[in-house]
């Protein structure tokens, strides 16, 4: 793998820029693997990219039934932050942040990681007791929080109605310096571009349909649309379709998928410099370096496997969003979309082996998957080299649900969804 930098970027300046290679290689499948992802978004390449690196697992395959980015990982939001209630969630973020933190020059590509920081308004006297709350689990655990009050939350987002008679009354809020955003196809083409270059097969247009299991019950293979494919495990990395694999592979998992709706509007100038949330509602708002404001709100409030979502929900967004910003009113909406989730009974994610020996599972992230991609894969990669879970991510097993170990974040954190 050629090295980007700015002197490969002169030299090949003066050739033309014809010496370039494609970041990844169209790997065709090879009859057998020490590990199979399936799944070619962010958490699946980040597995492989792990196994590699971390632990010199270098016959590795990933899966994917359309292309690379295709998935969730093309159509959220971008938001990266750490600000949890539970301990267990806590460290689980912040080990994402932290990788997220270093992680252009890890995967030698710049993900375009823009620390520009997070602010959360408080629009009740129960929310600030809940921020209150939360801002004190956080600093015990060494998160990067602090309090704000009205006047400074006026300062840095100006374009937020911050007046007495606001729909939305601000009571006040908290700031997380450290979160920001990120380009998302940027971090799955990293991933890519470095798992491939450690030697694993990124095979696109190959869908899984079925396991083959040994007579013991254990993973021993994977039916696709290219042929059988053998391997001695596999992991199952598909976010909102995480159910309908896992019903393939002979187990139900306590998952429920949902659209979620995402919206960009057409560029402005500069007009936001940090991400703000408001917990009345949920909606959350950034602006992209290209200067379209990127928003979004609650999850669809049924089940479905729709990656547009439905009219009233998009329009209580964004009724919502030119309510609490008067000034976003009258900018004009380029495009909508929704990414499918996979949410769970506490909100927190699943990674562990399944019930099927040597079948692995990353899932269960709700609308909080693309902030954890690389906290996702290093987790999963150590379980799945080594055969027992990470400290970090021991609380997040299947076993949560029978013993009533819950991690239900969807209360802790004041999430709207």
């Amino acid at each position: 793998m050629k090295r980007y930098s700015a002197w490969s970027l002169f030299q090949e300046g003066l050739g033309g820029q014809k010496g370039w290679r494609p970041a990844w290689r169209a790997a065709a499948p090879k009859a057998r693997y020490d590990a199979i992802i399936i799944g070619g978004g962010g958490h699946g390449l980040a597995t492989a990219y792990y196994l590699a690196r971390n632990h010199g697992l270098t016959n590795v395959a990933v899966l994917e039934r359309g292309w690379i980015g295709g998935g969730n990982s093309g159509r959220n939001t971008t938001i990266i932050r750490s600000n949890y209630y539970y301990p267990q969630s806590i460290a689980l973020f912040e080990l994402a942040l932290t990788l997220y933190e270093k992680l252009s020059i890890d995967l030698n590509f710049n993900v375009m990681f823009s620390q520009r920081g997070l602010i959360i308004a408080g629009n009740s006297r129960h929310d600030m007791e809940t921020i209150a709350r939360l801002i004190g689990a956080m600093r015990l655990l060494g998160v990067d929080v602090e309090e704000i009050t009205v006047d400074e939350i006026k300062r840095a987002v100006p374009a937020l109605d911050c007046s007495p008679r606001a729909r939305f009354p601000v009571f006040g809020g908290y700031r997380q310096k450290r979160a920001g955003t990120a380009r998302h196809d940027a971090v799955v083409w990293g991933y890519a571009r470095a798992a491939d270059a450690l030697g694993v097969d990124i095979i696109e247009n190959c869908a899984v349909t079925g396991f083959e299991k040994s007579a013991s019950g254990r993973v021993q293979a994977v039916e696709t649309s290219r042929g059988r494919i053998a391997c001695d495990k596999a992991a199952i990395v598909v976010a909102g379709h995480s159910s309908v694999l896992a019903e393939a592979a002979g187990f139900r998992l306590p998952v429920t998928s949902y659209a979620l709706q995402a919206f960009v509007t057409e560029p402005v100038k500069p007009v936001l410099d940090v991400v703000c949330w408001t917990l009345a509602t949920g909606v959350y708002v950034s602006q992209s370096d290209k200067g379209g404001l990127v928003f979004g709100g609650g999850l669809d409030l049924y089940p479905s496997y729709a990656q547009r979502g439905n009219l009233p929900i998009g329009a209580s967004v964004v009724g919502t969003l030119a309510e609490q910003f008067p000034g976003f009113g009258r900018i004009r909406l380029l495009r909508q979309w929704a990414g499918i989730v996979d949410v769970v009974h506490d909100s927190s994610p699943i990674i562990d082996e399944t019930p099927v020996p040597g079948l692995y599972m990353n899932c269960g992230w709700g609308t909080g998957g693309f902030k954890a991609i690389p906290a996702g894969g290093w987790l999963l990669a150590h379980q799945i080299a080594t055969g027992k879970p990470h400290d970090i991510g021991a609380p997040f097993s299947l076993n949560r649900f029978r013993t009533g170990a819950l991690i239900d974040e969807a209360a802790g954190a004041g999430i709207a969804h």
